[in-house]
């Protein structure tokens, strides 16, 4: 009960919290763009991509931690736990001074690196204040986000995070109408990101007396983290790579474009992956105490994944160039409609979060090893097939060259997981994937029949309630 207690916390604290992203998500880069162009807005754009990319550095030993903390919090070890966060703390340790070293080199190479008239101080100093928060969160709580995760109050981090975006956010809105300049509204950024660490170490320090840090460390635990890192490359690379390649290849305006669909496709994707994540925990401690159980979860989470996924992307495909019409009415610089782009970007989505139950079950069995190689061949595909298709395709190619990898590493991780770890026919997935496209095509075409032209955010969300309320119905039909 106290499980499903945290679980239901997880969901119901995830989607407020992502509603509050959402809103403020859509709201900040139409101020950017109104106030300072589509080129601030694909530098912005382009430099969290690359800060995505760095924390790659912590990746490896942050997912492998999680995996490993699972068993000793099931058997409510203490000793397990501290010495998989002792192990933790000191990587991260020697990890906050890489990362700190690394926004201080790139923030002086990438202004050069780029086709832009912005300023190299401009470029320079966005870049500095957008990263030094990843290295505070190495230094001081890294760890602690890790064992809250792993325990299941994934909610604790949401609240707080939710309430210093929308502080951040609300700062950022005065400071963009009061006519400052990026750099000082992106050193509010850094200023306010302080906060989260605050919090949890005050709450780690008066509800876990008993976490000990300087405990002798369990390097085996985590010994699985270069494999595992190698796992988060890929998945960043199929995530990430395309806006970088877009600014080297295009330049920021396209940056911009893509980031704006992107902006509308993340959004939706952050909320199906907080509903997703609000379980996670049980299924992650179940797979190492309870295999019966966890096939039981497995299956239904399947099942309730598939539903959420293609419905929540068919509605998306209908309604995001009404949106996109509506939020660049008076945005001349440069041409946001393209009717082509919704259907790369979706199909991107059903690939990649349609295999979320393969992909968790050979994180629980601890597989990253085996299949690593894997992860390499998707990264390959997603970066060759981008970088030749960006040359005659423009920005559908990087997208392309996303679909390509996905095409290849979701079939694969349904095979892997079903033939080493589940121990049965991957059929009745395939049958899912298949029923489900069906639903999707179903509900766009019956939908697209609809007389309605969407021409005010009142219809817009009236339209959008109607729409999901359908297409819920023909899928889980």
């Amino acid at each position: 009960m106290q499980q499903n207690k945290k679980g239901i916390y997880n969901i119901i604290f995830g989607i407020l919290g992502q509603s509050v992203t959402i809103c403020f998500g859509v709201i900040i880069p139409r101020f950017i763009l109104k106030q300072y162009g589509s080129e601030t807005n694909g530098l912005l754009g382009s430099v969290k991509q690359i800060f995505i990319y760095v924390s790659l550095l912590e990746a490896g030993v942050g997912t492998a931690s999680i995996q490993a903390l699972y068993k000793p919090i099931a058997e409510n070890n203490r000793d397990g736990i501290n010495g998989i966060l002792s192990a933790t703390h000191r990587y991260y340790k020697k990890t906050g001074f890489i990362y700190f070293c690394t926004v201080i080199l790139i923030a002086i190479v990438y202004p050069f690196m780029i086709k832009t008239e912005l300023s190299y101080a401009t470029i320079f100093f966005v870049f500095l204040f957008t990263g030094m928060g990843g290295a505070v969160n190495f230094w001081f709580q890294g760890k602690f986000r890790l064992y809250l995760e792993a325990e299941g109050k994934n909610y604790i981090l949401v609240s707080i995070n939710a309430f210093t975006y929308l502080l951040q956010s609300m700062i950022e809105i005065i400071l963009i109408l009061k006519g400052y300049s990026i750099i000082v509204v992106q050193a509010s950024y850094f200023v306010i990101n302080l906060l989260p660490m605050i919090v949890i170490l005050y709450y780690i320090k008066t509800r876990y007396t008993w976490i000990d840090v300087k405990t002798v460390p369990d390097y085996k635990a985590i010994s699985q983290k270069n494999s595992v890192l190698i796992h988060q490359i890929s998945t960043l690379v199929f995530n990430n790579t395309d806006m970088l390649v877009l600014s080297f290849f295009c330049g920021l305006k396209s940056v911009s474009i893509y980031s704006l669909y992107s902006m509308v496709i993340n959004s939706v994707m952050n909320l199906v992956n907080q509903v997703n994540s609000g379980f996670k925990f049980k299924m992650g401690q179940a797979y190492v105490s309870d295999r019966k159980a966890y096939l039981r979860l497995h299956d239904m989470f399947e099942v309730a994944n598939m539903i959420l996924v293609f419905s929540c992307f068919a509605l998306v495909y209908i309604l995001i160039i009404p949106f996109i019409k509506l939020y660049t009415e008076d945005v001349a610089d440069i041409n946001y409609i393209d009717y082509k782009l919704p259907v790369l970007f979706v199909l991107v989505q059903l690939l990649s979060n349609g295999r979320a139950s393969s992909h968790y079950v050979i994180n629980y069995a601890g597989h990253f090893k085996k299949t690593q190689w894997r992860s390499i061949a998707e990264s390959v595909i997603n970066i060759v097939t981008s970088l030749i298709c960006v040359h005659f395709f423009k920005i559908y190619g990087v997208l392309m060259g996303t679909i390509a990898a996905l095409l290849y590493r979701a079939n694969d991780m349904i095979l892997y997981s079903h033939k080493y770890i589940l121990l049965c026919s991957p059929v009745k997935t395939y049958r899912r994937w298949g029923l489900s496209f069906l639903s999707l095509l179903l509900s766009i075409l019956s939908i697209e029949k609809i007389p309605v032209v969407l021409d005010s955010y009142e219809k817009l969300f009236f339209y959008g309630i109607l729409y999901m309320f359908l297409i819920l119905i023909i899928h889980i039909s």
